[in-house]
């Protein structure tokens, strides 16, 4: 059995490389490339409000990563020793991991417990929902599409929920754009690997919507009732019966539940 990790290509050989480190066939097949905003001007307007900002949320790991990254030459922020006393909210252990990287201390960073059901927005808001009150602020650091408009609100029902819970609550909610998606261009190569997994026994690690979505559109003619996947989110699992995936099996997002997952596909 061979995996088939569709995650942005840094994180995709990260995983590939934990899989194979525990005697997994895996390969990096990335169904969506990250890449930095070509106007920052907007980063830079959030950095220089941040203290404005009860916290951020950030909706993933790539999110966090480049919000930092265009923060390099200023000085260090969400450490115990600033006055800045912003909170930095995770959608789960992947992004908190991110925002530990990039030098957050662990008590700024609020994220679901490692043993919650599922790690999203809605799990998220059920750790920081009392920390919001009327009058706050709060940032939403997301990702924008590369060929479309990167100011317009993000689609997704878990950031929009988390924004609406925020607006109910009776605190502001801004969004910034810290990166932008595109489907990747693939190789010929890698449009013969996934033809050949649409039936070959492989199984599709999906960890995002976008990721199925971009499959369908570079291979729309493709017929998906004879290929596996293991999905780390209900939402993305859904997406995937909808593409016509025969079978397909839901895992929370870490490594450990994700490995249970594929060894009920063999």
């Amino acid at each position: 059995m061979r995996v088939i990790v569709t995650r942005p290509q840094r994180e995709a050989q990260r995983w590939v490389l934990d899989l194979s480190g525990l005697g997994l066939d895996a390969v990096a097949l990335p169904l969506i490339q990250v890449g930095p905003v070509t106007d920052t001007s907007e980063l830079v307007q959030a950095w220089q409000q941040l203290a404005d900002y009860l916290a951020v949320m950030f909706v993933s790991g790539n999110a966090a990563a480049q919000f930092f990254i265009s923060n390099q030459t200023l000085a260090p922020v969400f450490t115990a020793q600033t006055a800045i006393k912003t909170r930095a909210w995770a959608t789960g252990p992947g992004t908190a991991k991110a925002l530990l990287r990039a030098g957050v201390a662990p008590e700024r960073l609020d994220a679901p417990p490692l043993d919650a059901g599922q790690f999203d927005s809605e799990a998220l808001w059920r750790v920081v929902a009392t920390q919001v009150h009327a009058g706050d602020r709060v940032l939403i650091v997301r990702g924008g599409d590369a060929s479309g408009d990167a100011k317009v609100k993000p689609q997704g029902t878990g950031r929009d929920w988390f924004a609406s819970q925020v607006a109910l609550a009776g605190a502001r909610v801004d969004f910034v754009v810290a990166y932008q998606r595109s489907a990747p261009a693939w190789s010929p190569r890698e449009r013969e690997l996934a033809q050949r997994a649409a039936n070959d026994g492989s199984v599709w690690l999906f960890s995002s919507t976008e990721a199925v979505t971009n499959l369908r559109l570079a291979l729309p003619e493709q017929s998906w009732t004879g290929a596996r996947a293991v999905a780390t989110h209900p939402r993305i699992a859904l997406a995937a019966r909808e593409a016509g995936f025969g079978v397909v099996w839901e895992s929370r997002p870490t490594l450990t539940d994700v490995v249970a997952a594929l060894k009920l596909c063999s």
